[in-house]
């Protein structure tokens, strides 16, 4: 192991371990060879992990956090039971003295470039989402980012929206110090939120849930990968809307999902909304700069809703 870039002994054990024991070889590798710190990660360290041949993706935080790691263990999981797409198979998760990890498989990946790649993608988000669910939610809770998101099932859309993403977002906001407009607008929403779905029943599509461009890329193989979730069943136009939110997605993208699942009228409404679920978390995670930005939306839904 390289010295600068060595990692406590108890964490290097714990690794070494689970990496030969999921080597699938008669002669498992001995030990970790190399340390690569990965940057971009916001929330958590991120290391790329060599151990003779393999190549793992490892992600670091506090102990504390070990049931974020846990959550995206579940949402890997569940996004690689679309074939449409690639997914890092996950290792192994745990605690090592004060840190908590996650282990994935490497792989090598490059962005949304190429034209056939693009399109390819966009239909395989698609047949992501026509995995269906009997309820909106998921079987546990997990995060969006590093806050906690609730999903506990419920058959009606806009009161699953209401109530465990738009109000437990409001409710942080409050904890954080925020009032005013903010919140009584936010309030005045989720209370009048059905006029909004009058004429959409979306079906309960398994989603991503984070899908900005920093967690979509493109493998080896040609295949769209992705990774970092927030799964749960919700509309698809969810995933859309964020993807929307930041940008890094090129038109090819979203014509090649159109063609393979046409967008129900409205959509452009219904985005504002649910990039406001993301705006709010942005707010709750990274401050003020926000605000602002939540207000607007804000105010531009509830005039759409005539409150």
């Amino acid at each position: 192991m390289k010295p600068s870039l060595a990692i406590d002994a108890v964490l290097g054990a714990a690794l070494s371990e689970l990496i030969a024991s999921d080597s699938g070889s008669e002669r498992p590798p001995a030990g970790i060879d190399a340390i690569t710190p990965i940057g971009g990660g916001s929330i958590s360290r991120t290391l790329l992990v060599a151990s003779g041949q393999r190549r793992c993706f490892v992600k670091l935080n506090d102990a504390s956090l070990v049931g974020m790691f846990a959550a995206e263990a579940d949402g890997l999981q569940a996004l690689a039971a679309c074939p449409a797409l690639r997914v890092p198979r996950v290792v192994g998760h745990g605690i090592a003295g004060k840190q908590a990890y996650l282990v994935l498989e490497h792989l090598r990946l490059h962005g949304l470039r190429e034209a056939k790649e693009v399109a390819a993608a966009g239909r395989s988000l698609a047949e992501l989402h026509r995995i269906s669910g009997r309820q909106f939610g998921w079987q546990r809770d997990n995060f969006i980012g590093s806050t906690p998101q609730v999903n506990t099932g419920h058959a009606d859309w806009p009161a699953f929206f209401a109530e465990r993403r738009l109000r437990p977002q409001l409710d942080l906001a409050r904890t954080r110090g925020h009032h005013g407009r903010l919140i009584a607008d936010g309030e005045r929403l989720a209370e009048t939120l059905g006029v909004l779905f009058v004429d959409h029943q979306p079906p309960a599509s398994l989603l991503h849930g984070d899908l900005w461009s920093g967690n979509a890329a493109i493998d080896e193989s040609g295949i769209l990968a992705l990774f970092d979730p927030a799964v749960h069943f919700g509309d698809r136009e969810c995933d859309l809307a964020m993807s929307e939110l930041f940008g890094g997605f090129p038109e090819r993208f979203y014509a090649a999902y159109r063609e393979a699942w046409p967008i129900p009228g409205g959509y452009r409404q219904r985005r504002t909304l649910y990039q406001l679920y993301h705006i709010l978390n942005h707010l709750n995670l990274f401050g003020g700069g926000y605000r602002q930005q939540a207000e607007a939306m804000l105010a531009a839904l509830l005039a759409e809703t005539g409150h």
